[in-house]
């Protein structure tokens, strides 16, 4: 029985050169149609035409670079509830078991079990690893709410960095904006280990509630409580521009 993948028809059918490449993260369908018109895409070292079918084994070549599509990238978009810890399976209420998806999905970096809102699942190494990497500088987004009401100061000393004991390390200055009496969205490009709690806690505040909105340019937007969904095409193309650039920097 012939091997299934990505869209799932039979591997000896082939898969579309566009849906190659942008399966591979080299950029959507449409741009991958340009590309193959301009003559920036070979297959077994000859210029590609549109249509044109990847079979197995042939070998595809982005500007003279192999390209290799990988199997069926999945990425999960989830509203994470409270109570719900950010393992894999073994341990009691973990997301796995919580969303009970039919693929092995693992979770993207940490959202604690008092803490809510946008967590990221995938079955891709790579892409997690991507997105982790500190040295990026990738912005996650959140909107806290504490135990008192807070003042311009406060928002300084967030904005500013803060020097956190227990860990011997001053955060990253950050995007902080108050946006009630009690309230503030701030926007990290580090992801240390209860950073915000610990942020407002040598502050002299005790977090309430925290919600994740936003991890890069992936949004929780109106994703209700408990559920969750695929990312969009265009999600996961502008990630991987993002994660690419970030590389070419590095």
């Amino acid at each position: 029985m012939a091997k299934k993948i990505g869209n799932n028809q039979p591997e000896k059918e082939g898969v579309r050169l566009n849906k190659y490449l942008s399966d591979a993260g080299i950029c959507s369908r449409r741009q991958a149609d340009t590309y193959i018109s301009e003559g920036k895409v070979t297959v077994d070292g000859q210029a590609a035409k549109e249509g044109v079918r990847v079979m197995p084994g042939q070998k595809v070549c982005f500007m003279g670079r192999p390209v290799e599509r990988k199997e069926e990238c999945i990425l999960l978009v989830v509203n994470k509830p409270k109570g719900i810890v950010c393992t894999t399976k073994g341990q009691k209420n973990n997301i796995v078991d919580f969303l009970g998806y039919k693929e092995r999905i693992y979770p993207v970096g940490r959202l604690d079990v008092a803490s809510e809102g946008l967590l990221l699942m995938t079955n891709d190494g790579d892409l997690m690893d991507g997105i982790l990497r500190a040295r990026n500088f990738h912005e996650k987004e959140y909107i806290v709410t504490v135990n008192r009401k807070i003042d311009e100061n406060f928002v300084k000393q967030m904005r500013q960095g803060v020097y956190l004991e227990g860990l011997d390390v001053t955060t990253r200055p950050c995007k902080v904006k108050k946006i009630g009496a009690d309230t503030f969205s701030i926007i990290l490009t580090q992801g240390l280990n209860r950073q915000i709690r610990r942020m407002c806690e040598a502050l002299g505040y005790n977090v309430v509630r925290l919600k994740r909105i936003r991890i890069m340019n992936i949004k929780l937007g109106e994703l209700k409580k408990g559920q969750c969904r695929k990312a969009t095409e265009s999600e996961f193309q502008e990630l991987y521009r993002m994660i690419r650039e970030s590389k070419e920097t590095e």
